[in-house]
């Protein structure tokens, strides 16, 4: 179940369903995560590596992050230099995500997640192949 919840919740950032991915995240939180750090953290490397370059700039990252952070004015915004962290550190400064709240890191990997797979424009088939790598990724850390 917890593996499926997880790959529906990749799905449904894709399709900016927001309101099932909101009650997915409630349900895999309530179990605590199991794997889900690994499958949601599988799945944002992949995206991130296929919309950066992997010597992209801070600057490049930065201005990335404030576009994606602008979009949304109402509710919490998560903090742009954490999340700007967490992309680098995919990239390879690992050490950026050193001090950052496990909640902070889920929320914004979802988040950014979710902005990469819209802006990617995955074909359903693209869609599947993508979360079949991200799950893949992630068994070979469970």
């Amino acid at each position: 179940m917890q593996v499926k919840a997880l790959s529906d919740l990749i799905r449904a950032l894709a399709r900016a369903d927001w309101d099932t991915a909101d009650a997915l995240v409630g349900e895999i939180g309530r179990s605590g995560w199991v794997g889900g750090l690994q499958v949601i953290g599988a799945a944002f490397a992949l995206a991130v590596h296929q919309r950066f370059e992997p010597d992209a700039t801070p600057s490049e990252v930065a201005a990335w992050v404030a576009a994606a952070r602008s979009q949304y004015q109402e509710g919490d915004t998560l903090p742009a230099l954490e999340m700007e962290g967490l992309i680098r550190a995919a990239l390879g400064e690992e050490e950026l995500v050193d001090n950052v709240p496990v909640e902070t890191l889920i929320a914004a990997q979802v988040f950014i997640l979710g902005q990469l797979l819209l802006e990617a424009k995955l074909a359903p088939a693209e869609l599947d192949e993508f979360v079949s790598e991200a799950e893949q990724l992630a068994a070979e850390y469970l």
